[in-house]
């Protein structure tokens, strides 16, 4: 595993264990400015820019504060010179739906960029598989 794929890694984990802690700040920290993220509820057209996407997360807090789960199952990374992508399985529910579909999995890409030597996430897509 390369240098860059390492820290790639580092930041997504760091970013996964954010969400699950509900530390905003955190989550924003390894964010571009630019960001556009496309997420399982509403805006079906994605949200653009910081500061929607600080937005997004206290609903999603609110929820997973009945217990919910937002662990990494599996995690993916290329890494180019200066972007890379990394796609990532996890398993995201309240005890209630992982019991009922132990197998579901919320699927996460992301898109990278290397800016001043540090990468930041520019590109979040996030959905569950629709049967």
């Amino acid at each position: 595993m390369s240098d860059d794929e390492t820290q790639i890694r580092t930041l997504i984990t760091r970013w996964a264990d954010a969400v699950h802690r509900g530390d905003l700040d955190t989550v924003l920290a390894g964010h571009t400015e630019d960001l556009v993220m496309y997420d399982v509820p509403a805006p079906h057209e994605g949200i653009r820019g910081l500061a929607a996407y600080r937005a997004c997360w206290p609903p999603f807090f609110a929820w997973q504060a009945q217990g919910a789960r937002f662990d990494i199952d599996t995690l993916d990374v290329t890494a180019g010179h200066d972007v890379a992508y990394a796609h990532a399985l996890l398993r995201c529910g309240t005890p209630r739906e992982l019991a009922e579909s132990p197998t579901l999995r919320l699927r996460l890409t992301f898109g990278l960029r290397k800016e001043h030597g540090r990468w930041l996430i520019a590109h979040e897509h996030h959905s569950f598989p629709h049967d």
